[in-house]
């Protein structure tokens, strides 16, 4: 079928578009433009270098590439990210402020009408992930055979090399502790690169999105006693909630149902001791079994709570895109583990000279989770007429636009509840 536009323009006319594309002035082409030249002549297949062309190859080599370019897409959001977060005013550190680890600066305030524009990108990333999860069942449509006729072609080749998955991680926040022992060892693997051990180096010093959020947290609004002191109030409905609880436990006839009440309640108090005394919390961060800053988690705890508050909607929305992005990455790294075990079982060595597949396995665990604590907040949570209600001064606070996350007096509130409101409209 001819096309019904062409229909309306004259031969000569449809001859003019020529001028766009020749001549001294002319635009650039869409190849040009992609540089598709570069691009699409970069697979080499070394099978058929070796006159011993493997067709599986292509499709080996083309999904990697394609995941190195959606990496370096999720690095350039990232970045953009923590740019929004730091574009607050900065306060330099006077030197009593324990936050202030690794030289980072504290940030007091941020320019909320950015939540928004932070939302869209950490948003993005999450969909790009959501690509990155199912473009692995492509590369299952290899045999093992077929991955097997080239896999010697690899070595020392290794996913474990991937510059940029690394650069991602110390990005998001994955601490070099938190590792396991092989995955330590960056300067093995690109100690010839001198441009990788310095990327590698200036992104474990530069603030990471983890720190940078958990700085926002511990700046909700109504943390501070002489604000709405959310904590303080919160602790008493958890104690009130299990006193209660302890009630029901009672009066219970039956010797055997009483004890396994007690004892979940029992269980339930320690949970909470650990949130409500500081030194316990800290321990759990010290033993990589929590990560934020208790300041943080209460600031995520409240947000939680009251996340139905216009001013808490988009932080909330924040925190479940952040436990996505972690969601995500836990469910690559399983679908790459089973595609891995599937192609060379669990008794082989990686090509990169790895454990294979009881390496990647070791990925699995939690100590790669960078939002580790949001998963957990639902421990946390208590039934909603237990909620401490929120004060008339604190129910606008919380229903006004807002320029910035410090509410540090009640004056600074109400010399600037006005701006805010009209910054707002």
């Amino acid at each position: 079928m001819a096309c019904p536009i062409n229909n309306f323009i004259s031969e000569d006319q449809s001859q003019d578009g020529d001028q766009l594309t020749e001549g001294p002035e002319r635009g650039m082409l869409y190849a040009e433009y992609l540089r598709l030249d570069k691009i699409l002549s970069a697979q080499r297949l070394l099978s058929a270098e070796s006159q011993n062309e493997v067709h599986d190859e292509h499709l080996f080599i083309v999904t990697h590439q394609a995941y190195e370019l959606w990496f370096k897409q999720i690095i350039y959001e990232l970045d953009s990210v923590r740019r929004l977060f730091r574009s607050e005013i900065e306060i330099p550190s006077n030197g009593n402020d324990n936050s202030t680890k690794n030289n980072n600066p504290t940030y007091e305030t941020l320019d909320e009408s950015r939540t928004l524009e932070i939302l869209k990108r950490l948003n993005r990333i999450v969909l790009i992930l959501k690509l990155l999860v199912d473009q692995v069942t492509i590369l299952e449509t290899m045999t093992p055979l077929d991955f097997m006729a080239f896999r010697d072609y690899l070595c020392p080749a290794s996913g474990f090399q991937s510059l940029q998955f690394r650069l991602l991680e110390n990005k998001l926040g994955v601490k070099q502790e938190h590792r396991v022992r092989y995955n330590q060892c960056y300067i093995r693997v690109f100690g010839k690169d001198p441009k990788a051990i310095e990327a590698i180096r200036n992104s474990e010093i530069e603030p990471s999105l983890s720190f940078l959020v958990q700085e926002w947290l511990a700046r909700t609004p109504g943390l501070k006693k002489k604000d709405f002191n959310f904590w303080g109030k919160y602790k008493n409905s958890v104690e009130h909630m299990l006193a209660e609880q302890q009630k029901k436990a009672q009066i219970q006839t039956n010797d055997a149902v009483r004890k396994h009440m007690m004892a979940g309640i029992e269980g339930k108090q320690a949970v909470f001791e650990t949130v409500f005394n500081q030194t316990l919390h800290d321990a759990l961060v010290g033993r990589g079994e929590r990560r934020f800053s208790h300041a943080a988690l209460q600031g995520a705890i409240m947000i939680t709570l009251y996340r139905d508050e216009p001013r808490f909607s988009q932080p909330h929305q924040v925190l479940t895109a952040l436990m996505d992005i972690d969601s995500l990455i836990t469910k690559w790294r399983y679908n790459h583990v089973i595609m891995v075990q599937r192609m060379i079982g669990s008794q082989q060595l990686g090509t990169g000279g790895s454990s294979g597949y009881h390496y990647l396995k070791s990925t699995l665990s939690d100590r790669y989770k960078v939002f580790l604590d949001l998963f957990n907040l639902s421990t946390f949570l208590i039934p909603r007429d237990l909620i401490p209600p929120l004060t008339k001064q604190m129910k606008t606070k919380l229903s006004l636009g807002w320029s910035c996350f410090d509410l540090d007096n009640e004056s600074s509130d109400q010399n600037t509840s006005e701006s805010s409101v009209e910054g707002s409209l």
